[in-house]
């Protein structure tokens, strides 16, 4: 059963390899990503993870899965860190506290019908340093992701505790995503 990966992101398409998940096609979806007033961190990443897994066009026999990660603290949801000042606000608020790395996924199978899945991971950063988020900052890694941070890189030191799954911090919880392949019917390695 032909896959589509509706994501250009290189780390979705590693992350489906490491369960034996090879896409037959990527598209790029194009979607208006703002939260809608008053909508909290949750369902907006559902809202997004589906609309990313519609906005591909998909044949009769595709399957497609799509995937949204969501950095929460509180009801607040952080943007991407589309500057490096964007990025050093958003490394001030996570220095020394707890946050929500939300990742969704969704699974639209050949009969047209979509499911998705939420992981919730709790992730705490140790208290910053400015020197610590200006070294990061310059790495260069962190600009244009959830949170302003990438921690299956350098962030990763900065991580005192973590409960959940990490693989969905990166941008797509493989044991849900399994799950719903498998339900879908795409065969897995």
């Amino acid at each position: 059963m032909p896959l589509v990966l509706a994501s250009t992101s290189p780390r979705r398409r590693d992350l489906l390899a490491r369960i034996g998940a090879v896409p037959s096609r990527v598209a790029a979806p194009d979607i208006d990503e703002s939260p809608l007033k008053g909508e909290l961190p949750r369902p907006y990443a559902l809202r997004l993870a589906e609309a990313k897994a519609r906005a591909v066009d998909r044949a009769a026999d595709e399957v497609v899965v799509a995937g949204d990660t969501t950095i929460a603290v509180g009801r607040r949801i952080l943007p991407p860190a589309e500057t490096p000042q964007i990025q050093r606000t958003l490394l001030r608020l996570l220095s020394g506290r707890r946050h929500h790395a939300l990742s969704a996924v969704c699974v639209i199978d050949a009969a047209g019908r979509a499911r998705t899945r939420l992981s919730d991971t709790i992730v705490a950063f140790k208290r910053l340093t400015d020197a610590e988020i200006e070294a990061y900052i310059a790495c260069g890694e962190g600009l244009g992701k959830a949170g302003g941070y990438a921690i299956q890189g350098r962030a990763e030191a900065f991580v005192r505790f973590l409960s959940g799954s990490h693989s969905g911090v990166i941008g797509l919880p493989l044991y849900d995503t399994r799950a719903l392949l498998e339900s879908a019917g795409v065969p897995l390695g």
